[in-house]
């Protein structure tokens, strides 16, 4: 679903001349990734993205023996869909793959950044493996859509090597796939050590009741 909507995106907005807009391209996928999680969240986790279970096992909140099954099954989702998008749009020739705009290095960093980003808000916004708080959907979905919109001309703002993977083996766009298949999981395990900085600070533990009580804040 991720990859079908969000590169299917792509794909009507080449097709159509420009009538889905980046814009609508970068919405297209926060709002996907949102709809998934709130989906299929209490189910899987509705992680979608191998960076980021490699990020939920670094950080201890998966069973590292579960990890080649999630990514298993989010390959073969991204692949599925691109042999559709190419079954619909026979004429297209990217189908969405990810493809650096300039040097190649500029595009992994902003990748390494992006997906740091993405899972350092995915840690803080929910617990266990499971992205399914009330909230976790739409932080989780702006992010994507945030980071879609402003770095998408630039590296694709692909976070997520299954979602390159796909189209670029589907479509024989090769070119840099290394990028998006290394950055992700750079950044995501990047975001680890960070968020575990944060949570053992004081200022992220509870105000106890007593302190409220009293007025007192521990500093």
């Amino acid at each position: 679903m991720l990859v079908f909507a969000g590169t299917g995106a792509i794909v009507v907005n080449e097709v159509s001349g420009g009538v889905v807009t980046h814009v609508g391209v970068a919405i297209t996928f926060g709002l996907v990734v949102m709809a998934m999680i709130y989906a299929f969240g209490e189910t899987s986790g509705a992680h979608l993205n191998p960076a980021v279970t490699m990020g939920f096992a670094a950080a201890g909140r998966m069973r590292g023996v579960m990890v080649p099954a999630y990514i298993a099954a989010q390959v073969v989702g991204a692949l599925a869909a691109s042999v559709l998008l190419r079954a619909l749009f026979p004429e297209n020739a990217r189908l969405g793959a990810t493809i650096p705009t300039g040097a190649a290095w500029r595009s992994f960093v902003f990748e390494v950044v992006l997906s740091w980003m993405l899972m350092l808000v995915i840690l803080r916004v929910t617990s266990g493996s499971k992205e399914s708080g009330l909230m976790a959907g739409i932080a989780i979905g702006g992010v994507v859509g945030l980071e879609a919109l402003f770095a998408g001309p630039i590296s694709g703002a692909s976070m997520n090597p299954a979602r390159s993977l796909g189209p670029a083996v589907v479509s024989g766009m090769h070119q840099s796939l290394w990028v998006y298949l290394a950055a992700p999981v750079v950044g995501a395990l990047l975001a680890v050590p960070v968020n575990h900085v944060i949570q053992q600070s004081p200022a992220t533990k509870p105000i106890e009741a007593a302190d409220c009580q009293s007025g007192r804040v521990r500093r």
